[in-house]
């Protein structure tokens, strides 16, 4: 069998994502992302969050992620909404489902981000348009 070559292979293509250059731009000031103060949180732990972006245009796809924890140890990602950048403000709602009793009604911190995935020699890389931290509510619904 030829694993080394297989593994070789393998390693030099992980080494080269490793090696690729991060995407960091400064953020334009007309770009935006905005979290709402009340997010909902169903009896099976069913999140939604919501609030505003405003973007300008993109020679990727857009997308507003966001994630919510509740201590400083755990954070749970809640989906994607696409974006569209086009320089007017849109609001976006993303709903996920934590795992069970992660997550309660009350307080809780709360990341939003409007990043780009921008085509570069092959690769998509991320091109992060704006973010926003902000403490929040979570609400029964």
């Amino acid at each position: 069998m030829f694993l080394r070559p297989a593994l070789s292979a393998a390693a030099g293509a992980a080494l080269l994502l490793l090696a690729a250059p991060a995407v960091v731009a400064v953020a334009d000031p007309t770009e935006s992302v905005t979290v709402d103060p009340v997010g909902r949180i169903a009896a099976d732990g069913t999140v939604t969050l919501s609030g505003t972006y405003r973007c300008a245009a993109n020679t990727g796809p857009v997308f507003v992620s966001s994630s919510v924890g509740q201590d400083s140890h755990v954070t749970h990602g809640l989906g994607g909404t696409r974006a569209v950048c086009d320089g007017a403000e849109h609001t976006w709602k993303n709903t996920g489902k934590a795992t069970p009793n992660d997550l309660a009604p009350g307080a809780a911190r709360v990341e939003a981000t409007l990043m780009e995935l921008r085509p570069d020699s092959g690769l998509p890389l991320p091109r992060f348009h704006a973010t926003q931290k902000r403490d929040v509510t979570l609400t029964e619904s």
